[in-house]
């Protein structure tokens, strides 16, 4: 695997931070954010998540592929979810609920609780895709095996990460070669009869390569681990990690964060869907 996943984020103040704590961040950050149910505090994290984004120096021209996708298949999954739902909001029992109006055909109720539980949804989502992207583009690929590792996840496991960030990157830019090896001879792939069940059986050209060097990249990685006497006894790593005092204090922020939310959605009601009463009917 000669292919790593892109550095976007070198040289910015994330990535000068131990790489332990942009994984403990995420961690962190997205068990707090599932407790958060409250409009406002969870807007107040998706502003701590778009500072910590920014922090990491991200291109958005690099990325912006990635965030459409993000947003696209987000606002997909809140929407079913809120079909399959039924329009329930959790903690609000039906007889509870400001009804707008019944979708038709699915006949689920559109009400007020049940707009701001799939906007607060939405806004949780996204901030954490925004802690999220860090950890691809912004952490140095050669740190992921010693990073984990470090987390005290054992070397086989930590490794099997490392690999397989490695891996996805490496796939897709062999795809991609594959199909423009294929162009070249002729191949015409947006082309032909037969609609979609057409255009699926014509990507056997490009499919059947890809998957077979694929397998051939990985015999190739075991056997170089294996000559290597990998998982024969105590892996040591090149890489030293050690805690500044900035990481430490952004690190205590986050606990005390993680915290505060889970003691919060005991004694308040941050835990509970907040409904505006300006946008209640009638």
């Amino acid at each position: 695997m000669n292919y790593t996943p892109r550095y976007l984020g070198r040289g910015s103040w994330l990535s000068r931070r131990d790489p332990r704590l942009i994984v403990l961040t995420v961690v962190c950050f997205v068990f707090t954010a599932i407790q958060v149910w409250d409009l406002r505090l969870m807007l107040v994290l998706a502003l701590i998540s778009f500072i910590y984004y920014r922090s990491a120096g991200i291109p958005f021209r690099a990325v912006r592929r990635q965030w459409a996708f993000v947003l696209f298949f987000v606002s997909l999954l809140v929407l079913v979810n809120g079909v399959i739902a039924g329009g329930r909001v959790p903690r609000i029992p039906d007889d509870q609920l400001h009804v707008y109006l019944y979708l038709p055909l699915v006949g689920t109720p559109v009400s007020a609780e049940s707009l701001m539980y799939a906007l607060t949804q939405l806004i949780r989502f996204l901030a954490m895709a925004g802690v999220g992207f860090p950890l691809a583009f912004a952490m140095n690929p050669a740190d992921f095996g010693a990073t984990f590792a470090r987390l005290g996840i054992p070397d086989r496991f930590a490794f099997a990460i490392d690999l397989t960030f490695r891996f996805i990157p490496s796939l897709a830019a062999d795809l991609q070669t594959t199909i423009d090896a294929q162009r070249v001879r002729g191949m015409e792939l947006d082309k032909g009869a037969g609609g979609i069940f057409g255009r699926m059986r014509r990507q056997g050209p490009i499919l059947v390569p890809t998957v077979v060097n694929a397998i051939v990249g990985a015999e190739d990685t075991i056997d170089a681990m294996d000559l290597r006497a990998f998982g024969t006894g105590p892996r040591s790593w090149l890489r030293e990690l050690r805690f500044d005092r900035m990481d430490r204090i952004v690190l205590v922020l986050l606990v005390l964060m993680l915290v505060s939310a889970t003691i919060a959605g005991f004694t308040t009601s941050s835990a509970r869907v907040w409904v505006p009463d300006a946008i209640l009917p009638g």
